[in-house]
Formats: C-alpha cells, structure tokens, sequence
C-alpha cells in the first residue's frame, strides 16, 4: 500500500516568527541581503552571490529583457523564458549583458561617407544619440571621429550632406586606449565634462565606449549585479529536450545562470541534461534546477545531477494547477523544511554548501520573509514581477483599471509544448497545469521590490540578524490557529478607505 507521511502539508501562512534580542547594531543599513547561488565547499565563497535574495520565474508573462534588467540592476536576476526559439531567447541574453557593461562594444557606427539621413535611421533604430564614426562603419573598425545628434539639426541640413562634415574628427576627440581601468576612465569623462570616451586599439581601431550615464546608473544601483567584465548577470531557463542546441547558444549569448524549468525535476531525465552541461561548461556556467518537494528529490539532483541550485515547490504558484490535475505537490512551508533539513544534513556529511530557491507559494511580502527564515537561500517568483512595468505583457484596461495579462508556463495560451511531449513524439498539450488571467499593475522592479526588502530588513533586526545566514540561524518559528490569524488584523474598527453609507 501507499505510504503515508505522518505530517500535515503545511503552508507559509500557517507560521509566524518569535522576535529575538536586538542589540544596538541591528539597524536595517547594517543588514546584508547577499546569498548564494551556486554550490561551495566549507570555508570557501560560492562562484556567484546575488546582493537580494530575489529572483524572476522563466515564464513568458514574466521575464524577458527588461525584466533581466530591471532585477540585475537592484540585485538580483531574471531566469529568461526559454519557452520560445533559441535564437530569441539567446537576443534576450545577448541585450541584457549588453545593456550595461562599463566598457561596451558599440552596435551604432557609421562610416564617414554615410548621409545625415542614414545616420539618423542608425540613431532612430537603436535609440542612441551619440555614434561613433569608423572607416568601414564596423564596431572595430578604424576610428575615424564621433557624431552626435548635437552636431546637426534634422530638419534644417541637408539629410543627403556626408557624416565627416559633420563629426568631430579623431584629433579633436577625447579617448582612451585599451588597458585603462573603469575608474580612469570615468575621471576622463568627469575631467573634460563629456557623455561618451571611445577607447581605441593600439592601432587606432575601435574597442569599446564607456559612457557617463552608466556610471550614474552605478551610482543610482549600489546593489547592481555585475560579472567579471562589470556587465550585467543574465540568467536563463532551459527545458530537458533542446538543451543541446540551446545551451550553446545560450553560452556564447553571455549567459551566467541557467536553471531547468520543470514543474516535477526529479527525473532521469534533468540528470542527464545536467550532466551534459558540467561536462562541457564545468564551473564557468551555474547551472540549476528541480523542482522538488522531498529530501529524496533533494539527494538526486544534487548528488547524481550535480546541481549548483535546486528549487523547491510543485503546484504551490498563483497560476498553477498541477496539485488539482495531478494529486501532485506539497504544502510549500513543509516541502522547504525537509529540502532545508536535507541540504544541511549533506553538508555535515560532504562539506559541501547546496544554495535551495524557494519557488512558489508566495503571496505576500510576509511569505517570502518566512520562506528566507526557514531556510532558503533565495526565492523565485512569477506574479510578484508579472505586476510591474518592466514584465513583457501589454497593459489592458478593465472597468478602469490597469491590468497585465498573466497564465502559466503549463497552460494552453504559453504552447509551451516541450513540457509535454509523449513517448509517441506527439506535443499536442493534453491538459493543462496552469491557468491564464490578468493581474493589476503595481509600477516599477525598483518601486515594489523597495518595499518588500526594507520589510526583510526590518525583520531581520527584530531577530538579531544582519545576514541572511543569522536570520535563518536565530529565527524561532511558532504555528498559527485561524483564531490567531484573525487576532493578526484589524478589528472593530471602519477603515478609512471602506465603502459606507452616510448614516453608518
């Protein structure tokens, strides 16, 4: 017969945390959000930490290239919906670690024989302003001066007149050559009050450009999460079918974080395309996956997959219904407890750090505040940024409000087939494990995420904590009755923004 877990399948709104000492030091300004995200042994730092413990669902509704943007830039990161064409997917990638970069490769350059008019058409496609001028119009090419739409009035030159009448020649143009440092750079920049200084070869081609808004945009997002290069991380999802065309490309797009998107990830088959991946990438990719809810899923991916993440939770998602099509799933506070249990029992036993992500079961910056003291690393969420500008939906108006459309990765309206191809080879979706709706806009990544950190942080201090490490290591849980519940809110008052009749 089946076997039958004593417990009960718990969620995050059944507990609530017991405050701790907090000492003079506990100020949120002293809290550190940093986590890990890829796998390390004791007394060694993880290949990549993210500055907040947040990231963004693969999901379509989700994710895309603002979305990457957008979370990188405060901290965390975006996982790219892989349900579309890798060479789409892979642009996606390719415009986040271009977006910001310190030294950039430009991909507007003209030659000095082009027309007014066809410059503008390079300036109007790619939205920048300023447009360096080389010989043979190549981003490597011989640098030959700079032109900015200061230069020249659209509508009172002649469009058809040529570029070199009109640029700043080389001589005349401040630059830098290559081997100069970011900050020697920016002193340039600040020293001779420009907005962009072209670094050139020793042989006077084109390298990079380093421009005076990226530095304020540094300036602007402290928690900015930078690799090597001090471009932007990227993240993505992949799926168990195409890995091995995907990947690469993926790969030479400049990915740093891949992460497979399944909603049941403990199969042969998430093994093997991890397998495949550390084979080829070894530790220059982090490479993630699940999703499980036991500490057996746990042990598989992490000792036969090799895993750098695994994440936790099935069916627990706003748009998903895998529990009430499949019986499949778990409360999602019980799910993570185990994962977490069984996370710290092989490090005792291998020394060996297994960052977990809690994924679903939010519904409320309280949630995600319980997931990190329970023990997970970080969290990955879907409704949460499909309510911000920055996700790839349109905004629609309903009964005179701002709404985003929003359904899940197993739901017909993604045709995210590759989940569910038979052993027929047929990929025609049989039934569906998500839903499709729309959800209000809330405003900007910066905006909502600001609330929900100084939250985190807040709570941290009330349990004696300035890491996340000391968080989950002090806190002190306590389960609540319905009763308890409702003692939590408001009672026997009218809310000031309640609906009620003048003789009330």
């Amino acid at each position: 017969m089946a076997k039958i877990l004593d417990d009960l399948s718990r969620t995050f709104s059944e507990y609530l945390l017991i405050p701790r000492l907090t000492r003079k030091e506990h100020l949120p300004r002293n809290v550190s959000l940093a986590a890990p995200i890829a796998r390390f042994k004791a007394g060694e730092a993880s290949r990549l930490t993210l500055n907040i413990p947040v990231v963004s669902a693969s999901m379509q509704a989700v994710s895309g290239t603002d979305m990457g943007v957008a979370l990188a830039r405060q901290g965390g990161m975006a996982f790219v919906f892989c349900s579309q064409t890798i060479e789409a997917q892979a642009a996606m990638i390719a415009k986040i670690k271009a977006h910001k970069a310190g030294f950039v490769r430009s991909d507007s350059n003209v030659k000095p024989t082009a027309t007014l008019r066809e410059l503008l058409d390079v300036m109007k496609k790619t939205g920048h302003s300023t447009v360096p001028v080389t010989e043979d119009g190549s981003s490597n090419g011989r640098f030959m001066g700079i032109i900015t739409d200061k230069d020249f009035w659209e509508f009172e030159d002649d469009l058809s007149s040529q570029v070199k009448g009109y640029m700043t020649p080389k001589e005349k143009v401040i630059h830098g050559t290559v081997g100069i440092t970011l900050k020697e750079a920016n002193h340039q920049l600040y020293k001779h009050k420009k907005e962009a200084l072209p670094i050139l070869e020793a042989d006077g081609r084109l390298n990079s450009l380093v421009f005076k808004k990226d530095y304020v945009d540094h300036i602007n997002n402290p928690l900015e999460l930078l690799d090597p290069r001090k471009r932007l991380v990227a993240a993505a999802g992949i799926n168990t079918h195409d890995y091995k065309e995907r990947l690469p490309a993926l790969v030479e797009a400049g990915v740093d974080v891949v992460s497979f998107d399944s909603s049941d990830g403990f199969s042969e088959f998430q093994k093997e395309a991890s397998l495949w991946a550390r084979e080829r990438y070894a530790d220059k990719l982090i490479i993630g996956g699940g999703n499980v809810v036991s500490a057996e899923g746990f042990r598989y991916l992490v000792e036969e997959a090799q895993l750098d993440f695994v994440k936790v939770g099935i069916g627990g998602g706003s748009i998903c219904i895998t529990r009430e099509q499949k019986g499949i799933g778990r409360g999602q506070a019980s799910a993570l407890m185990e994962v977490v249990e069984e996370r710290n029992r092989y490090f005792r036993e291998k020394g060996v750090y297994i960052p977990i992500c809690s994924d679903g079961g939010l519904a409320n910056d309280t949630q995600i505040i319980i997931a990190m003291a329970m023990g997970a690393d970080f969290v990955m969420m879907g409704r949460y940024f499909a309510m911000t500008n920055e996700s790839p939906t349109p905004k629609v108006s309903i009964k005179g409000r701002i709404y985003k459309p929003y359904w899940g990765e197993g739901s017909n309206r993604a045709r995210n087939w590759e989940r569910y191809v038979d052993e027929k080879g047929s990929s025609r979706l049989h039934f569906e494990e998500g839903v499709d709706g729309y959800v209000p806009v809330v405003g900007s990544v910066n905006e909502v995420l600001a609330m929900t950190l100084e939250k985190m942080r807040a709570t941290m201090c009330n349990l004696g904590s300035k890491t996340l490490a000391e968080f989950t290591q002090n806190a002190v849980l306590t389960l609540v009755s319905e009763q308890s519940i409702e003692e939590g809110g408001t009672s026997n008052i009218i809310k000031v923004d309640s609906k009620f009749d003048d003789d009330t």
